[in-house]
């Protein structure tokens, strides 16, 4: 009898805990193919479930003009690993708090074909450059190389930054600008010019989120190479490890969104 009590308590306890589960949206800028951020973030959604005992899914944008429009309605945004001007732009408007961040910084940089003899920006007037729609970072970094509304390219949209260098790699486009941690995928290709560098990605959290749980999400990020699920993890997103990080890392670079609509 004591035995069927006990095990009666120990069902209801694993039901309380089940029933006091929540799912979060663990959201990725569409700098790769929907399927690619599924694919390689699904480590970080699956580490931070464990650690926290509730449940986080990676939410996905087909590109950033769905994921801009999305952002300003903050439909569905829990947490967020974010690029620079999109993490102060929901510090600011949405309330957000940075937990942690990739290491070091990251930038943008125009390629072309091996065969394609361009040494400056400026010859790249009138001819194809692929590019992620505005206002991803790498669109907003192409636009202020050519202030002259006259004298432009012709911006070749794509959904993400690997099919950018691959239109590149078939001739398709003249050149691309693309994540300068990317350049090393495409065999054969010329670097033109980097942009300056801005703080790494960055995951924050809503103002919605219990503290309590922001506060661990914080933790086991940036515990997380101290530990063997950690590890595993930081691996499959080929990172050393998460930084601290804070708003104010991050204060200034909403400033890169002026001239976007809706901002």
């Amino acid at each position: 009898m004591r035995a069927l009590l006990s095990l009666i308590i120990l069902l209801l306890s694993v039901q309380s805990l089940v029933a006091h589960a929540a799912d979060y949206n663990l959201v990725v800028q569409p700098v790769l193919s929907e399927a690619d951020i599924r694919k390689n973030y699904q480590p970080l959604a699956d580490y931070l479930s464990k650690k926290t005992g509730q449940q986080f899914h990676v939410l996905t944008h087909k590109n950033f003009l769905t994921y801009w429009e999305r952002m300003k309605k903050n439909n569905g945004f829990d947490f967020v690993l974010d690029a620079a001007h999109f993490t102060d732009y929901r510090i600011e408007r949405k309330k957000f708090t940075v937990l942690a961040k990739f290491p070091d910084t990251v930038s943008f940089t125009v390629i072309t074909g091996e065969d394609n003899l361009v040494f400056e920006m400026q010859e790249l007037i009138s001819k194809k450059i692929a590019t992620m729609a505005s206002p991803g970072l790498g669109a907003i970094r192409l636009d202020s190389m050519f202030p002259n509304p006259v004298r432009l390219p012709f911006y070749i949209q794509v959904h993400n930054a690997t099919e950018a260098g691959y239109k590149v790699l078939d001739g398709s486009v003249d050149a691309a600008i693309i994540p300068t941690p990317l350049v090393g995928l495409f065999e054969g290709v010329n670097t033109i010019l980097t942009t300056d560098p801005v703080p790494h990605m960055a995951l924050s959290s809503s103002e919605n989120i219990p503290r309590e749980l922001a506060a661990k999400v914080q933790k086991s990020l940036v515990d997380a190479a101290n530990t063997s699920d950690g590890k595993k993890m930081l691996e499959a997103l080929n990172i050393e490890r998460f930084d601290t990080a804070s708003n104010a890392d991050y204060a200034g670079y909403a400033k890169l969104l002026d001239g976007v609509f809706g901002y």
